[in-house]
């Protein structure tokens, strides 16, 4: 397995982002940031109270869950599309405009919803099949952990899909799907050594700083107010950490070897 030099794909990426800071600021908004606020204002709100039990807390969830699910799986389609745009964006030679990108980015769409189906539901299999395992000879505490920690290998492998169908126009799922196993071959420790702390990293970021904001906002009487302040916090930190995950993805497929020439009917030769 193959190392991936984090500094330089992050630098990378740095740069990609500030390259295209203007064109990803309007995809960012309306793909990322919309959908999410938009969530916030059609979901309900949990009501978890002190005292309860676990498992009343487990019923409020899965009610919760279960309400949440036919809202917030359609506001998580654009989330798909805002993704590929701005692979497009990153990846493709021929520096598209916004409208060419998205353009490529919805042709692509149905092929790639199929992928995270597909994907989602081996992944799903896998983690249970690994966990009742696990469950047999350790802890169910110690299973879920090492089970999670399992799960990075197949994410990993997963990871570079959406760059290889922008890149090679794939349509076909099944084919994206093998093709992106095929690219992070070889280098799987190197990207979990670049993705893994980028994300704990942001995690910890938003955890403080929803910490802080909750903090700041402790004194606002009315709770309308500070749930919508504190959303729309949520919405712009989360936009700008799934661009800037959006870019390392790319910067990474980027580093792992030349891409195969695609063919543009624009291009002379």
């Amino acid at each position: 397995m193959g190392i991936l030099d984090s500094s330089a794909a992050w630098h990378s990426a740095r740069r990609m982002v500030w390259a295209n800071r203007d064109m990803l600021l309007a995809i960012a908004g309306v793909f990322f940031l919309l959908p999410m606020l938009g969530a916030a204002l059609a979901l309900p709100v949990p009501q978890i109270t002190q005292g309860m039990s676990q498992q009343q807390m487990a019923d409020v969830l899965t009610r919760f869950y279960t309400v949440s699910a036919p809202i917030a799986l359609p506001l998580s389609l654009p989330m798909l599309v805002g993704y590929l745009t701005i692979l497009a964006v990153f990846l493709d030679r021929d520096r598209p405009t916004v409208g060419t990108a998205l353009m490529l980015a919805l042709r692509l769409f149905p092929s790639y919803l199929v992928t995270q189906l597909v994907c989602a539901l081996a992944l799903s299999v896998l983690w249970v099949v690994a966990l009742g395992g696990l469950m047999v000879i350790v802890p169910q505490a110690i299973a879920v952990v090492i089970s999670l920690l399992v799960m990075i290998y197949p994410l990993i492998r997963l990871m570079l899909i959406g760059p290889e169908m922008v890149t090679q126009r794939l349509l076909n799922p099944f084919r994206a799907i093998a093709a992106g196993i095929a690219r992070s071959r070889r280098h799987v420790i190197g990207m979990a050594l670049y993705f893994v702390p980028a994300v704990a990293l942001f995690v910890v970021v938003y955890g403080l700083l929803m910490i802080v904001i909750g903090a700041a906002l402790a004194n606002v009487n009315q709770p309308e107010v500070q749930r919508m302040v504190s959303q729309v916090i949520a919405g712009i930190v989360v936009a700008t950490g799934y661009t800037y995950f959006t870019a390392i993805v790319a910067s990474a497929y980027q580093q792992l070897g030349p891409r195969p020439q695609v063919f543009n009917p624009s291009s002379p030769s």
